[in-house]
């Protein structure tokens, strides 16, 4: 709020000043700065001119112009809290909040007792709080790595395969699986449900067989779940897969319902929404379920949790073979 004391410059500085702060309390800004301003050149020694001219400015969204008067206000008195208060409010709306967040404390030095200093500086440090959340919030959503947590499956697959090329292939494939349905989550909420199949470079017949298959009516039924994997096992034998991932939301899945088993097949991870990667090659399979949330205003991946895929699998098997370590 504007100041109401009066100035030193007699009382034609005090009549525009008052005037000024008339307006002020009526909501227009725009005269009362102009007021103010007249008073300034009238005193331009006067801080509480400054300060008064700062308020309106910063009602006006003139932001800089804003900060330049409270910079004066201090500049004539250092020790008057007001001035560091008006720069405090600026910086405020700056989004500059450690700034403001100083300007306030600096305020409280020169008037301890101040219950509106006080609030300020409790709702500032609430907003760097919050701002420093949305930064990392921010950083999980656009910097998405896999790789960290697939380090289980990259022992695996390098003992399986031991000095036979091939297994990196592998690993990355399901790395960019991941990494794809995760970002497609972040930005749209959902994924298709499909299946991402690793084809042969030299034997699959590419204008035959594509590397991703949509399956979303898969889960509809156990009739069109049963046909839906005789579908895939035999694509997956003719297309000559090295490995495949199906992706499915959890919000689609009519049957299995895979969350809702009892005993030792009892699910462990809530009620949470997300998704489902299950992995399929020869000499490996695993399950992961990738809970989802929303934070400060925007959907969050959680970290992927492997699940026991012999209790929860979407689908059986998809590569004749036999079975995994995983699954004893």
């Amino acid at each position: 709020m504007a100041e109401s004391e009066a100035g030193s410059a007699g009382a034609t500085e005090t009549s525009l000043k008052d005037k000024g702060n008339e307006f002020f309390k009526a909501g227009n800004y725009l005269k009362a700065a102009a007021l103010y301003t007249q008073a300034i050149k009238q005193d331009p020694q006067n801080p509480a001119l400054y300060s008064n001219r700062a308020a309106a400015f910063l009602h006006l969204a003139k932001l800089n112009k804003a900060l330049a008067d409270a910079e004066t206000t201090i500049a004539l008195n250092p020790q008057w809290e007001k001035g560091y208060f008006r720069k405090g409010c600026v910086l405020e709306s700056m989004e500059r909040y450690d700034e403001a967040l100083a300007a306030f404390e600096t305020s409280m030095q020169y008037n301890p007792q101040s219950s509106e200093v006080t609030k300020k500086i409790k709702r500032l440090n609430q907003l760097v709080r919050d701002k420093k959340r949305d930064q990392e919030v921010e950083n999980l959503r656009t910097n998405v790595q896999m790789a960290k947590h697939l380090e289980p499956l990259k022992s695996e697959l390098s003992g399986k395969y031991g000095q036979k090329e091939g297994w990196e292939d592998v690993l990355s494939f399901v790395i960019e699986t991941l990494e794809t349905a995760v970002k497609s989550w972040h930005d749209t909420s959902k994924v298709d449900a499909r299946v991402y199949f690793l084809l042969d470079k030299e034997t699959t017949d590419t204008e035959k067989y594509a590397p991703v298959v949509n399956i979303d009516k898969a889960f509809e039924s156990p009739h069109t779940h049963s046909s839906c994997f005789t579908f895939l096992r035999q694509y997956t034998e003719d297309s000559f897969s090295k490995a495949a991932c199906l992706v499915a939301p959890k919000s689609i899945i009519s049957y299995p319902q895979v969350w809702k088993g009892q005993g030792s097949r009892k699910w462990k991870h809530g009620q949470n929404d997300g998704f489902f990667v299950q992995f399929e090659c020869p000499s490996s399979r695993k399950l992961w379920f990738i809970p989802s949330s929303t934070e400060r205003g925007k959907t969050l991946c959680r970290d992927p949790v492997e699940v026991d895929i012999s209790a929860h699998e979407l689908l059986p098997r998809l590569f004749r073979g036999k079975q995994s370590s995983s699954e004893k």
